[in-house]
């Protein structure tokens, strides 16, 4: 079986199919993808074993390299006979699923990894809703990577509700269990993070993980931190990410951010996994997500959550059992994050349950077998 993926950068491979080219590679498929070239693209080829084609697919919207895009893929899937072509993201999914029609493949797949227009007003968020239809249509299935992205695409009407599915309880990929396990963290690697970032025993360490941008609700959290700051000194915001241009917050938060002792700006990290281990409480304050892995890799360290009741979040803990929801609010914010510092049994009790929920629904594996099924018919 041959498989192409079309996505538009490279980085978002290992997040969206990773261990799946080797489960599915042993199982007889044959893994091509196309996206913007890049020395990762070719790294990440040759450490996966598929066969990397380079295209410019641009994030947004450029009418003559999008046309050309679309031409040179159509072309590719022509020529490679693709038994299925699976495309993500909305600029990757309209690219792919209009040259994978154009070429004739029966099967094109879409993954709806979250609800764009959501934030978005006007002409704008017209122009998104637009695509997402329209990739909808083209689209033979639609995976959408959680209940309320699922339930959004049959309200808004963006694909017909025969075609769209779900992975188990949702996600794309499914979280390493065994990877993300606290257990299995060095102490002396997290002992030396400690020390690098001046974390003392006594410190209650709040962490965020993600990129540093509005719509991941930074403003709204750095406004409730100034708050706690004013009754409790022994506490620490750990953000790990990048900034961005794209959605970007204010140079003067930014320089906040640098310069307050309180908190820690670790940039991109490559492996996140021991980060969490200096955690007591993980926040996901967003708008809007697809599924938030994050909140799930943060569960499976058996971190207490707190995250929003926006799209993709509020499917990813079991309210007052592994997390507690919080309103985009700099008071309710403060005020759950205030509860757990101060109740660490009740904060104990969620993160051990988090473990739980995650083994339950979200173990890789049980993604893959899905997946398996539904889309591979293996």
């Amino acid at each position: 079986m041959k498989v192409l993926h079309v996505v538009n950068i490279s980085f978002v491979l290992p997040y969206y199919i990773g261990e799946q080219f080797d489960y599915f590679s042993n199982k007889g498929v044959k893994y091509y993808v196309a996206c913007q070239n890049s020395a990762h693209l070719q790294a990440y080829s040759e450490q996966k074993k598929f066969i990397a084609y380079g295209i410019n697919i641009l994030r947004e919207i450029s009418l003559l390299e999008d046309i050309k895009a679309v031409y040179l893929l159509t072309k590719y899937i022509k020529a490679e006979k693709f038994d299925l072509v699976v495309s993500h993201t909305p600029k990757g999914g309209l690219i792919g699923t209009i040259a994978a029609y154009l070429a004739g493949t029966e099967n094109r797949i879409y993954f709806r990894h979250g609800i764009m227009f959501e934030t978005s007003k006007g002409f704008k968020r017209k122009i998104l809703k637009t695509v997402e239809r329209f990739t909808g249509f083209l689209a033979t299935k639609v995976v959408c990577v959680s209940p309320s992205v699922l339930n959004i695409s049959h309200n808004e009407h963006l694909s017909r509700p025969s075609k769209n599915l779900i992975l188990n309880k949702g996600t794309c990929n499914g979280i390493d269990i065994d990877r993300f396990d606290n257990r299995r963290v060095s102490e002396s690697l997290i002992k030396d993070l400690r020390n690098k970032f001046s974390i003392t025993d006594d410190m209650r360490v709040i962490g965020f993980v993600g990129r540093l941008v509005n719509d991941k609700g930074i403003c709204e959290l750095i406004s409730a931190w100034q708050l706690l700051l004013k009754t409790d000194e022994k506490i620490m915001l750990l953000l790990v990410g990048p900034f961005e241009e794209r959605d970007s917050i204010s140079e003067k938060l930014q320089q906040y951010i640098l310069n307050t002792p309180s908190i820690v700006h670790t940039g991109l990290i490559n492996d996140i996994t021991p980060f969490y281990c200096l955690m007591d409480i993980f926040i996901l304050p967003s708008y809007r997500e697809g599924f938030p892995t994050v909140v799930l890799e943060a569960s499976s360290m058996e971190l207490p959550v707190l995250t929003t009741r926006s799209t993709g979040c509020r499917d990813s803990i079991v309210e007052n059992e592994t997390g507690m929801f919080i309103d985009l609010e700099p008071l309710d914010i403060a005020k759950k994050i205030k509860t757990y510092l101060e109740d660490p049994e009740l904060a104990y009790r969620h993160g051990k349950k988090g473990r739980n929920f995650v083994e339950e629904n979200f173990e890789q594996r049980k993604i893959w077998d899905e997946i398996g099924k539904k889309i591979l018919g293996l």
